[in-house]
């Protein structure tokens, strides 16, 4: 089964989702954040891990291990059910190894995030143990935004960490309701995916002849109502 866990920080959006059953966990990050119009992190995280009793990914926005370090063992503590949030390089582009085996040989549930790579993945796999959990976070849809195939480097992310029952491959930047079918087919075990589209995976199942009938009926309703003639 590929969990489906909902990409936002958006409080009323967070208390909706996490009514429904399809929906597993949550993902956010500095920039949901800011969109969502928090002010105080620390308070407005508390009050979305007050929410739900699923698992919630909450972001380290230093930039420095010792920093990122003092970060994420200060959010592990906020709530049972959070997932400390660590890019798996900083923004000079330094692998945080020392951040992701500082924090796992705590015992600390991580999502390594921003991973693009199955060699990202490999380097991951050398810092961390075999029983604390540890998502890695592989951004398919920012991958094909540039032309290249994400397929390649998850197939290799799940065989590299086939040993490692503790770690979960997650499909991130998701852009359409296929890929949570890609997503299952290649064995991820979970996919984030932003509100919008898991209201389109929900209506899955429909036939070709009903899509087809729903899109010329679309097109006729618009042509009535624009009243056009010929």
């Amino acid at each position: 089964m590929t969990e489906i866990f909902c990409d936002i920080a958006d409080i009323k959006l967070i208390k909706k989702f996490n009514k429904k059953k399809i929906v597993k966990g949550f993902t956010t990050n500095p920039s949901l954040m800011r969109q969502a119009g928090a002010k105080d992190y620390e308070k407005y995280s508390k009050k979305i891990l007050k929410i739900t009793k699923k698992p919630v990914s909450c972001e380290v926005f230093a930039d420095d291990v010792k920093n990122m370090i003092l970060q994420g063992d200060k959010i592990s503590k906020w709530a049972k059910n959070v997932y400390v949030k660590v890019p798996v390089t900083n923004s000079k582009g330094k692998f945080m190894g020392k951040v992701i085996k500082a924090l796992n040989d705590k015992k600390i549930k991580l999502n390594v995030t921003a991973v693009y790579t199955s060699k990202q993945t490999e380097q991951i796999l050398k810092n961390i143990n075999n029983n604390t959990s540890v998502i890695i976070s592989i951004f398919a849809g920012r991958m094909a935004d540039t032309g290249k195939d994400p397929i390649p480097q998850f197939k290799e992310s799940l065989r590299i960490s086939k040993k490692f029952k503790n770690v979960k491959i997650l499909w991130a930047s998701t852009r359409e309701p296929y890929n949570y079918v890609q997503a299952k087919k290649l064995g991820c075990q979970i996919i984030t995916v932003p509100p919008s589209i898991i209201e389109k995976i929900e209506k899955f199942g429909k036939s070709f002849k009903q899509l087809t009938l729903d899109t010329v009926k679309g097109f006729l309703l618009d042509t009535n109502k624009s009243n056009f003639i010929l």
